[in-house]
């Protein structure tokens, strides 16, 4: 259904009645009733995302074996997939929760909470190394798990902005305003990224993504790791007509900045979080440039922020001059991005089928497993290269000469 772009399971049985090697395939006769349309849609709800996940992994190992992924490389893109439901469904959030959680409340009995990974909300992991253990512990379970909780966001208030999603909420689909654009895909791109280099054991040299990625603390995370950030950086410059802070120069040695005109920009502290240094020129000194008006419109002078990790920004910077950076991103453009123009052209990847985050997750993972079935079929189309799947091969099915036969006598019959 996934791989030829139908779509509907009554669509998928009707091919599938009419198609001899799909019934071969499956072990039916040509005479055996196939199951029930909807016997498809209760199957996916008793597997559950987990065995999609592991389905579409195994994929993935079948094309490391094969030789199509070299593991030095990883790219990193995203695109937008409409949900299926329409804004008329949309309505307000608390009022479409009360009204649900009166309904459940005499249905299903309280239980404990628990955390994303089933440990109850309430017990403390407290390990032989004592207090280190017990700290990790902490940040860790404070730590936002996308993978664990289906791609669900945290409804958290940051610097008094409220989200879309904590506002209204869909009535047919109440996932549908969970995880929208408001979602930045560069929340994610961490997560993802240990997952996948260490479930199979990638040794990789660098990470290339667009500048949605290029967030200073995904920088900092992946230059520590001994691989080479090729994200791109947003340019300040087109954001601002004034000075921005490459064009100040920075002395380690002196811990100051030097200003174009040559001032000096001293250590002023820390902000509140404790991420970022302050350093600032006096009022006076700037009040009496004559650049200031293209250097900042406070009377209080110029001042420019530096991270702790100011040190990874400038090494990612310095990349942008190498020939190995600029075809990485040649990479992403080439082979990454016409996957998703792929997706939505042949595989009904512009509009999502299902419903809730759980299934769109599953819809999503069997389409991605299906382009990676295509290009694991074109890459062994030149016949196995081991003697072990020549034997697989050569091997005849157990239980299908029967049915062999008959599909010879209807071929015959066949004008």
């Amino acid at each position: 259904m996934f791989f030829e772009d139908l779509r509907s399971e009554r669509q998928l049985m009707r091919i599938v009645c009419d198609r001899l090697s799909l019934r071969w395939y499956l072990g039916y006769d040509l005479h055996e009733p196939l199951p029930d349309h909807s016997s498809l849609t209760r199957i996916r709800e008793r597997y559950g995302l987990s065995v999609f996940r592991r389905f579409f992994e195994k994929i993935v190992d079948e094309c490391l074996k094969a030789g199509l992924v070299w593991g030095k490389e990883l790219f990193f893109d995203a695109t937008k997939v409409e949900a299926n439901a329409s804004l008329d469904s949309a309505g307000s959030r608390a009022l479409a929760e009360h009204r649900l959680g009166e309904h459940l409340a005499g249905v299903f009995l309280e239980e404990e909470p628990r955390s994303l990974d089933g440990i109850p909300s309430g017990l403390a992991v407290v390990g032989p190394e004592g207090q280190e253990r017990q700290t990790l512990t902490q940040t860790n379970a404070g730590r936002h798990r996308w993978i664990a909780g289906n791609g669900r966001q945290e409804r958290v208030v940051r610097w008094g902005y409220r989200r879309m999603a904590d506002l209204r909420m869909s009535i047919t689909d109440p996932d549908a305003l969970v995880t929208p654009v408001e979602v930045n895909e560069s929340l994610t791109m961490l997560e993802m990224l240990f997952k996948s280099r260490f479930r199979w054991r990638l040794r990789l040299r660098s990470v290339t993504g667009d500048a949605a990625y290029g967030t200073r603390e995904n920088l900092a995370s992946v230059e520590k790791s001994g691989i080479r950030a090729y994200l791109a950086l947003p340019d300040q410059g087109k954001r601002t007509s004034l000075f921005t802070k490459d064009t100040f120069a920075f002395d380690a040695q002196r811990d100051v900045y030097t200003c174009p005109r040559g001032e000096t920009l001293h250590r002023l502290g820390r902000d509140r979080r404790g991420g970022y240094v302050k350093y600032g020129a006096k009022p006076s000194s700037c009040n009496e440039c004559p650049l200031k008006s293209k250097c900042t419109n406070s009377t209080s002078g110029r001042w420019v922020s530096r991270s702790v990790g100011e040190e990874c920004l400038e090494r990612v910077r310095a990349y942008r001059h190498t020939e190995a950076y600029r075809k990485s991103l040649r990479k992403l453009a080439v082979w990454v991005e016409p996957l998703f123009a792929e997706a939505k052209e042949w595989h009904r990847f512009r509009r999502f089928r299902l419903r809730r985050l759980e299934k769109v997750n599953t819809e999503a993972l069997m389409i991605a497993s299906g382009q990676n079935v295509k290009r694991l079929l074109t890459f062994g189309a030149k016949g196995p290269r081991r003697p072990a799947q020549v034997a697989d091969l050569r091997r005849p099915a157990a239980g299908r000469s029967e049915f062999c036969e008959v599909i010879r006598v209807h071929r015959r019959r066949c004008p």
